[in-house]
């Protein structure tokens, strides 16, 4: 309950940014309708105030960053205060090879099946039987699971969403499996250990 009604509270507050939004950019004050979400409220509360500052260079500059961002292949599966980020998995081994990679068993049992490389859920068509790999995993995923045969995921915990609902539809899954949507290619036979965390090539 809590989390549903701050996800509501959450879609409030987007749709009366994007109309305030609407207004400003009508009145020429920024130049498109979701600029609002690259300031900070205080910044927000200075642009309502009519603060003398550039702010479309600002909003320019940090959605160019935005932009970048979205460009990245692998999220890391731990930042640290300091800025440093690491990328691999935790349970990855020595013994891992082009045909064999570890990651994090999360959701139990053992399936083979097609590498279905996603990266973008909306865009997806997975087939029955088809083994998910993914980044990584959020409600709109959701719906991919009841075609899919197991996940393999590069970011995740035992908790995370891709575990839980691996574990409630009841596919084998394996996370933390580093560069999964680059290792592992879309066409390819593979064998999934959910219960060892562990992904085996077999074509």
């Amino acid at each position: 309950s809590p989390k549903f009604f701050a996800v509501r509270m959450m879609h409030i507050i987007h749709s009366e940014l994007i109309r305030l939004g609407r207004e400003f950019a009508a009145a020429g004050e920024l130049a498109r309708e979701d600029d609002f979400f690259f300031l900070t409220i205080a910044e927000i509360h200075a642009l309502a105030a009519r603060e003398a500052r550039d702010w479309r260079a600002l909003i320019a500059d940090r959605r160019r960053a935005y932009d970048r961002e979205l460009r990245r292949r692998q999220i890391p599966r731990l930042l640290l205060s300091d800025g440093r980020a690491f990328y691999e998995g935790i349970a990855a081994v020595e013994g891992d090879s082009e045909n064999r990679i570890s990651g994090s068993p999360v959701s139990p049992g053992v399936a083979e099946g097609t590498v279905h490389v996603v990266l973008d859920p909306r865009r997806a068509n997975l087939l029955p039987g088809e083994i998910l790999v993914c980044p990584g995993t959020d409600p709109s995923w959701t719906p991919l699971f009841l075609s899919a045969g197991a996940l393999v995921m590069e970011t995740g915990g035992m908790m995370t969403h891709g575990s839980v609902v691996a574990r409630e539809y009841g596919i084998p899954g394996v996370v933390g499996v580093h560069a999964a949507t680059t290792r592992l290619k879309t066409g390819q036979r593979v064998r999934v250990d959910g219960s060892k965390g562990v992904v085996e090539v077999l074509e």
